[in-house]
């Protein structure tokens, strides 16, 4: 169906990107790409001991250098929450796909992140995921084509969401 497609999925930690994306792949016979594990193998670190040991500048500037080079192809992109912060990354994955933003609300995101505590999340010093998800939200609305609200959707829900919207 959507061969000759790349979607980008962004939205905070927790909002079901990596779990969407690996339906979503399936569901149009596209290849899941994950970001974040890109840039894990490329430094030989998780995301969080790149951020502990590095620190959040260095973070989103391997996250840049990695999402600007990397090779587009059809595909199902599964982004970093913090991928907004970039105009280069932004600015190429709207060019070069759609932007799907997977939408929460921020009791949905806190109780999933606290699901997984070992999750990287990138932050600057002090910032709360309340201080992160207000940042953030404006910039996903900026960038996204597509909105799809995750809050009490199941994952194949949003996925046939996704894919009537595409077609």
């Amino acid at each position: 169906m959507a061969t000759d497609k790349i979607i980008s999925l962004i939205g905070m930690p927790g909002s079901g990107k990596s779990t969407i994306g690996t339906a979503l792949a399936a569901r149009l016979d596209l290849e899941l790409v994950d970001a974040d594990g890109l840039i894990e193998a490329q430094e030989g670190l998780s995301l969080q001991e790149i951020m502990d040991n590095k620190g959040n500048a260095t973070f989103r500037a391997v996250e840049e250098q990695v999402l600007t080079k990397m090779p587009l192809f059809p595909s199902v992109i599964s982004t970093g929450g913090s991928v907004v912060y970039s105009e280069a990354i932004m600015a190429r994955l709207s060019a070069a796909s759609t932007v799907v933003y997977l939408r929460a609300q921020f009791d949905t995101i806190e109780y999933r992140v606290s699901l997984a505590p070992q999750r990287g999340i990138a932050a600057d010093g002090e910032q709360t995921l309340h201080d992160l998800y207000e940042e953030r939200v404006p910039l996903y609305e900026r960038y996204s084509e597509i909105v799809i609200d995750c809050d009490d959707a199941t994952p194949d829900e949003i996925v046939e969401t996704i894919a009537a919207q595409l077609s």
